[in-house]
C-alpha cells in the first residue's frame, strides 16, 4: 500500500506518519535512488518481517525514479512518500492520483499576513504610525519571517517600478536581514528602526 503525503505542514505530516507506520520504520531519501533500487524497496522482504514500513522522502524531485512509481503500486509493504510539493502535471502523478491515497498538509493561514503588508505600505509615508501598528502584532510574529514578508513586498515594488527609492529600500532590507541574523540587538528594535527610516530613503 502506498500513500503520498504532501504540503508544508511537516509537523502534522510527521504525526500522521508515526500513526500509520509506528515508531520503527525505514527512511529512504528519494533523491539518492536509481530505478534499479525500486524492486528491492517495493518488493523485497526484510530479514525480520515480510511486511515493511517505509518512508521515502522527496521522491518526486528525482523525476526519473518518480516516473517508475506506477509500476510498484501493488507493493505488499506500507509505504509513505513524503513530498513538499507534487508536480500535478507529471505523467506519474496523473497515473497514480486515483490509485493511491494522497493527503495534503497545509499550514494554517496567517491572519496577520495582510497587516504585515499594511505596516510596510504605511511605513513608506508614516514610519511612526507603522511602528504603532507593529506593536499590535509583534508578540504573535517571528521577526525573521516578518522581515521576509516585507522583503517580498519590496521586491514586488521594485519589479513594478525600478526607481532609486525602491533600490535603496532593498539595500536597507538586505542590511536589516543580515543584522537580524548576526547581531545581539533586539530584532523588533531593528525592524522598528527600519520602518521609521523608510519614508526618508
Amino acid at each position: 500500500m502506498i500513500k503520498i503525503f504532501t504540503g508544508e505542514n511537516r509537523m502534522r505530516a510527521n504525526q500522521e506518519i508515526n500513526t500509520a507506520l509506528g515508531k520503527d520504520y525505514e527512511i529512504i531519501e528519494g533523491a539518492d535512488l536509481s530505478p534499479n533500487d525500486l524492486p528491492s524497496i517495493f518488493q523485497g522482504a526484510s530479514l525480520f518481517a515480510e511486511k515493511r514500513n517505509i518512508l521515502i522522502r522527496d521522491l518526486s524531485e528525482n523525476k526519473l525514479v518518480f516516473e517508475k512509481l506506477p509500476e510498484y503500486l501493488d507493493t505488499p509493504h506500507n509505504v509513505i512518500i513524503l513530498e513538499l510539493k507534487l508536480d500535478k502535471r507529471s505523467a506519474a502523478y496523473k497515473t497514480i492520483k486515483n490509485q493511491v491515497e494522497i493527503k495534503e498538509f497545509t499550514l494554517p493561514k496567517d491572519p496577520n499576513i495582510n497587516l504585515v503588508f499594511d505596516i510596510y505600505r504605511i511605513a513608506k509615508t508614516d514610519g511612526k504610525q507603522a511602528v504603532e501598528k507593529l506593536d499590535r502584532i509583534k508578540h504573535h510574529e517571528d521577526p525573521i519571517r516578518f522581515c521576509g514578508l516585507i522583503i517580498s513586498q519590496a521586491l514586488k515594488d521594485y519589479k513594478s517600478h525600478q526607481g532609486t527609492k525602491e533600490k535603496r529600500v532593498l539595500e536597507e532590507l538586505s542590511r536589516l536581514d543580515l543584522d537580524l541574523k548576526t547581531t545581539s540587538l533586539s530584532p523588533w528594535l531593528l525592524i522598528q528602526s527600519f520602518l521609521l527610516r523608510v519614508s526618508s530613503l
